[in-house]
């Protein structure tokens, strides 16, 4: 996120990060990303670490409790942790041959002395610690080029291989807060308050109706489709687009992927959407790992995705607000969201 929380203190952060064995001078705001808060530190021999705090929040559907929220990031921390460190360091349960050395493109969180990977700051917030990765960071809506698309495919290809580590949440393809949608749309008839982009959004969402209707029935039909597809899930990254793919520096070259709060149980088509949907890139899949992607679920999770943007940021501009840079970027996204999904219709 762009803003930082005046809620936390850059001592506290520090303070947290001995958990770690961290002893770190220094903390420093790093305003990039979408949805999490992020920090660098750096300890007095230069080395650095990247410290992501969660707002559990923002991460729950209406209604939901924070701890549920608190809960599933640690499961998906946990999984990240166990996938880079692979079998032969009890990351997974049931093992095939292959999963030993862990997956070393996995960005994965650190664990403290007892174990966690996770730590909880006050009610609200949860950090968590990375090793510090360098590497040329994509942009988000940046398209892969044929070369990036075949080693992403390869890449998502062996994730999509490993045996699922115990702490694996699943990720169903319906989406939390759905149902809230009707009520949403059938309130645009009405001013909306709360703050300086409600009314904006309600007039959006309104003039858009009948297709978001027809859209999120679409998207309905499809999630009822694959979620009985209970035999291929695998363990999926969720969001591996460019944005969150970093080119390793040095001879080793490749991808590093990062952000992997989202990971969870799910088809292979809710990673492979994200990279491609050349007919001769998913033979490529198929032919790694003996799995045909299915074309309806590809387009289901390109609906979900627009469909679970519009449960968020519905939400936000519903609710309290005030005009940020943050804020603006929802509005774009809402945009965007709300023109595609009622296109696709």
């Amino acid at each position: 996120m762009l803003y930082r929380p005046a809620e936390l203190d850059d001592r506290d952060l520090l303070e947290a990060l001995k958990e770690w064995g961290i002893d770190a001078g220094t903390a420093a705001y790093a305003a990039v990303g979408f949805g999490d808060h992020h920090w660098t530190a750096t300890g007095g021999d230069g080395r650095r670490w990247f410290i992501t705090v969660a707002d559990l929040e923002q991460k729950t559907a209406p209604g939901v409790p924070v701890d549920a929220a608190l809960e599933d990031l640690r499961r998906a921390m946990d999984t990240a942790a166990d996938l880079r460190a692979g079998a032969a360091h009890g990351g997974t349960r049931g093992a095939r041959p292959g999963d030993a050395d862990g997956l070393d493109f996995v960005v994965a969180p650190l664990r403290t002395a007892g174990g966690a990977t996770v730590r909880r700051l006050g009610e609200r917030f949860a950090l968590s610690a990375f090793p510090f990765a360098t590497g040329e960071a994509g942009g988000f809506g940046r398209e892969f080029d044929a070369a990036e698309r075949r080693e992403v495919v390869d890449l998502l290809a062996a994730l999509h291989g490993r045996r699922p580590p115990a702490s694996t949440p699943a990720r169903p393809p319906r989406v939390p807060g759905r149902d809230g949608l009707d009520r949403v749309l059938a309130e645009t008839d009405r001013p909306w308050t709360a703050g300086p982009f409600s009314e904006a959004a309600r007039a959006l969402l309104g003039g858009h109706a009948e297709g978001l209707r027809a859209g999120l029935a679409r998207f309905d039909r499809l999630a009822e489709r694959v979620a009985r597809r209970t035999g291929d899930l695998v363990v999926t990254h969720g969001e591996p687009h460019r944005a969150n793919l970093l080119r390793r520096e040095g001879a080793a070259g490749g991808f590093l992927l990062v952000d992997w709060d989202t990971v969870g149980l799910a088809v292979p088509e809710r990673d492979l959407w994200h990279v491609t949907a050349d007919p001769g890139d998913l033979a490529r899949y198929e032919a790694a790992t003996g799995y045909a992607p299915d074309p309806s679920a590809m387009e289901l999770y390109r609906l979900r995705w627009d469909v679970e943007e519009l449960v968020i940021y519905a939400g936000w501009f519903r609710a309290p607000h005030e005009r940020t840079a943050d804020i603006e970027q929802a509005w774009a996204g809402l945009i965007e969201s709300v023109e595609r999904l009622a296109g696709r219709a």
